[in-house]
């Protein structure tokens, strides 16, 4: 199993990425393998919605989102962590997932039917890291929503949603008992999850 960890923040020591890691280390404590994605590395253009992936499931923009087709692909489940912006995920995030727009398939006839590329394949599993320095919930705005939904279109069940607000300077969600136990209990519940699923999966072989 492999598990794709994206980070939709350009912080590399930031709460997102301290959150990220948190979550993953219960999956890495188990053997499976773990990478993680930054996306401030990589050159990621807007969907055009150019159609071009309408018979192939792949996107024809080349730039560095290539790179990571064959990652997400290969990993048996996400976790996107985002930063709030204006209510909202970051500008990395969102381009990233509006690229993952070529694995949505629709019927040639009807555009009102439709399914994903995952769903079609049997469904994965994602989780979602939402953070905000604001200390009310509702400023936190459409961040983890931004993130959710499109995962849930796309074919994944999102096991568990991580929203940590009051948190701004770098690695602060460090001293956050209940962040770091609540990013933690994540990635144990995707855990068990993908557990069950392979349990499952030999007993039905």
């Amino acid at each position: 199993m492999k598990i794709l960890g994206v980070v939709g923040s350009p912080r590399k020591k930031g709460n997102t990425s301290v959150l990220m890691k948190e979550t993953l280390k219960p999956l890495e404590t188990e053997g499976i393998e773990t990478e993680v994605l930054f996306l401030s590395d990589y050159h990621i253009k807007d969907c055009n919605g150019c159609e071009g992936c309408k018979d192939t499931y792949k996107c024809i923009i080349d730039d560095d989102m290539q790179k990571l087709y064959p990652a997400i692909i290969e990993s048996d489940a996400l976790i996107l962590g985002s930063p709030t912006y204006f209510y909202n995920i970051t500008g990395d995030m969102k381009a990233f997932i509006d690229r993952l727009y070529c694995f949505e398939i629709f019927a040639d006839n009807d555009r009102s039917i439709w399914i994903s590329y995952n769903e079609a394949l049997g469904g994965k599993y994602a989780t979602v890291i939402a953070v905000s320095e604001q200390e009310k919930a509702e400023d936190m705005g459409f961040a983890s929503e931004a993130m959710e939904k499109p995962l849930e279109a796309l074919g994944y069940r999102v096991i568990s949603t991580v929203k940590v607000l009051h948190v701004f300077g770098a690695g602060e969600a460090l001293k956050n008992e209940n962040a770091m136990k609540e990013a933690k209990q994540a990635g144990e519940k995707l855990l068990k999850s993908l557990q069950l699923k392979e349990k499952v999966k030999k007993q039905l072989s």
